[in-house]
């Protein structure tokens, strides 16, 4: 359970001559003793976050695959990533050397990320579509 408490000065409560203080119907509103002119905000939250059930899962799936599957190729598979890693590396160390090809990458990197915003960050439906995407292909990759 989390719980957030906000002291406030009650002037910051008050618009003008109307009082802020009835859109806070969902919390708990206290004065505090002692204290003239201040207000306490308290807010609880029960149940679980969805980051911890969903670190639970990913967890979960992870000693699934590792119960029921092969630990020599998970191992020798894990080991070829890094390979992999530190050869893709070296590749962009060697291709960052040559004169013209590190601005032609930057440029292209810029024209693709201005595309990016646009057909998926700018409006809200594209927005929508893409959580949907990596949503499903993180499903995909998971096998659920």
């Amino acid at each position: 359970m989390a719980s957030i408490v906000a002291n406030l000065h009650l002037p910051l409560l008050v618009n003008g001559r109307q009082p802020l203080l009835r859109t806070l119907g969902k919390f708990t509103v206290s004065a505090i003793g002692g204290r003239q002119g201040r207000v306490a905000i308290v807010s609880k939250a029960t149940g679980e976050s969805s980051e911890s059930s969903t670190s639970l899962s990913i967890v979960k799936s992870v000693q699934n695959v590792w119960e029921n599957s092969d630990r020599f190729a998970l191992i020798g598979l894990g080991f070829a990533s890094i390979v992999a890693i530190w050869a893709s590396a070296n590749l962009v160390t060697a291709i960052d050397k040559l004169p013209l090809i590190p601005s032609a990458f930057e440029f292209i990197g810029i024209l693709f990320s201005t595309w990016f915003l646009y057909r998926y960050l700018l409006f809200k439906p594209d927005r929508e579509e893409l959580v949907q995407t990596v949503n499903k292909s993180i499903s995909d990759i998971l096998g659920q």
